[in-house]
This record gives structure tokens, C-alpha cells and sequence, in this order.
């Protein structure tokens, strides 16, 4: 679908605040798995606030962070310039845009919780073109279903269906995205890459964290990270949807801290023949 400047609108001040992250162990999963020693350069597509590019820029040589949001590139390079980072470029433009926007070669890909937003297979097929060869093509997410949960570190979860609930008193019951309505996808990824020349693609799970603690302000800043609850939709009504999840946070935990459990890191890793 055409790309909606308005999806993410206002909500890239939240986002790394208030995602949790992925797994302390995927630096090492991809280096092993990718064959990753220093050298090449990666394009994070979709790459929002620079959370997998500023983590992985140690990996590689060069890295470009590619997205069409230009609130989400100046926090990307406040990351950056906060992690003294330097090796990353950042450029303004979808997916759908390559290979014009970013040229390759690359030795490694990503789409961080991105691939979804995009014309998966045709996408697809033109980062297996900008793949040097033997590189790789890797789509990271957060799985929770059918994933081990671990055990309650004692502090109160968070309390997502109550502020779900509030999204809906707030915006209804139909999960919008930018000035539409959020697309739901029924397919694997997996199997949008098995019929493109990658083939079939490998399946890794990274453990996740399992004693993530986060503060209230955090939980909202996740909220109003999302895109069918990004700030902008609730127009003159946001401070009031602040203000009853703080009460609801306050309610669950009079310390304002929570376990989040997020999943485990899933990988799916297709490669480009060496």
C-alpha cells in the first residue's frame, strides 16, 4: 500500500523509550549465523530510531539506516551521536525506493518489526539483488507465542489489557494506523521468502530478557509508540489518555515499576548464495 506519512506521526519521541529491547545475545546469534567478521556494511530498513542499527554498527564497516519517517531519522542520530556512533548514514525514503535511495552491495539487511509495512516479496527480491554475495537477509522481531514465559520476578506485569481498553474508549475498537486502518497480516514471513530466490529461510530464537523492569512513563511511551495508538489520533484528547493510563499504572503498582516480557528475539535469516 502507498506509504502514510501520518502512521508513525508524533510518535518518535517515544519509541526508544519506550520499546524494550531485544535480546542481549543477538549481536553474537547474527555474527555466527551471518558470518559476520567486521567488514561489509548493513542496511537497517525501516529503522525507526536506530534500535538495530546503532546496536549492530559495531558489526560491520558502514551501515545505513533507511526510513521514510524524518522525526524517526533525527532520533536515530541522536542515538547514535549518544552511543558515540559514527559509522551510520541515514536516508529518508521506503522500502519500495530501493535500490535508488541506498545502493548496494550489502553484506547483511535488517527489518526490525518492519517487513510487515512493506510489499514483502517484491522488497524482497530487490534486497536479494543488493546482497553481495553469501549475504544475508535477516527480519528480527519479538515472538511471544509459543515461547517459554519465565518466572514471575515478583513485580506486577503490565497491565496491557486495561490500556488496550483505553485505546479502544479512546479510538474504538478498530486498531487505526496513520489516516487508515491497521493491516492484518494472516501469513509467515517465512513463507513470503520461500518463493522468492532466497528459498526457504532459517528460524533462530534468541532468549529474550527475563527480568525486564520498566517505569510508568516508559509503559506510555510504548503505547504512544504503536502506530494504532501513535499520538496524533487522539488529536485534543491525548493529555486525558495520558492521564488515565497513569492513573490505571498507579493502581497496579504503587512503586511504578513493572515486568515486561516481551518474548523471545526471533530471526528469520535467509541468504543469498556465496
Amino acid at each position: 500500500m502507498p506509504y502514510d506519512p501520518t502512521i508513525y506521526l508524533g510518535a518518535a519521541a517515544y519509541y526508544r523509550y519506550g520499546r524494550p529491547a531485544y535480546s542481549a545475545e543477538l549481536e553474537s546469534v547474527l555474527t555466527r549465523e551471518a558470518d559476520l567478521d567486521g567488514n561489509g556494511r548493513l542496511l537497517d530498513v525501516g529503522c525507526g530510531p536506530g534500535v538495530l542499527a546503532v546496536r549492530l554498527a559495531p558489526l560491520f564497516e558502514q551501515v545505513v539506516g533507511l526510513d521514510p519517517d524524518a522525526d524517526m531519522l533525527t532520533e536515530g542520530s541522536r542515538a547514535a551521536e549518544e552511543n558515540n556512533v559514527t559509522n551510520i548514514r541515514w536516508v529518508r525514503g521506503p522500502a519500495e525506493d530501493l535500490p535508488a535511495v541506498a545502493p548496494g552491495p550489502y553484506r547483511m539487511v535488517t527489518f526490525g518489526q518492519s517487513f510487515h509495512w512493506t510489499d514483502e516479496g517484491a522488497v524482497a527480491e530487490t534486497v536479494y539483488d543488493m546482497l553481495e554475495p553469501g549475504g544475508a537477509l535477516a527480519l528480527v522481531v519479538h515472538t511471544v507465542a509459543g515461547r517459554t514465559r519465565p518466572a514471575d520476578p515478583g513485580v506486577p506485569t503490565i497491565p496491557h489489557e486495561g490500556i488496550t481498553a483505553l485505546v479502544g474508549k479512546y479510538l474504538g475498537t478498530v486498531r487505526r494506523a496513520g489516516r487508515g486502518t491497521a493491516p492484518q497480516r494472516n501469513h509467515r514471513f517465512e513463507d513470503v521468502l520461500a518463493r522468492t530466490r532466497f528459498g526457504v529461510p532459517q528460524q533462530f530464537f534468541v532468549p529474550g530478557i527475563p527480568d525486564l523492569l520498566r517505569d510508568s512513563e516508559s509503559v506510555l511511551a510504548g503505547y504512544l509508540s504503536l502506530s494504532w495508538s501513535a499520538p496524533h489520533l487522539f488529536g485534543d484528547r491525548l493529555d486525558d489518555f495520558a492521564r488515565e493510563v497513569r492513573a490505571l499504572l498507579a493502581d497496579r503498582s504503587a512503586e511504578g515499576v513493572f515486568w515486561d516480557w516481551p518474548g523471545d528475539t526471533e530471526v528469520v535469516l535467509a541468504r543469498k548464495p556465496g
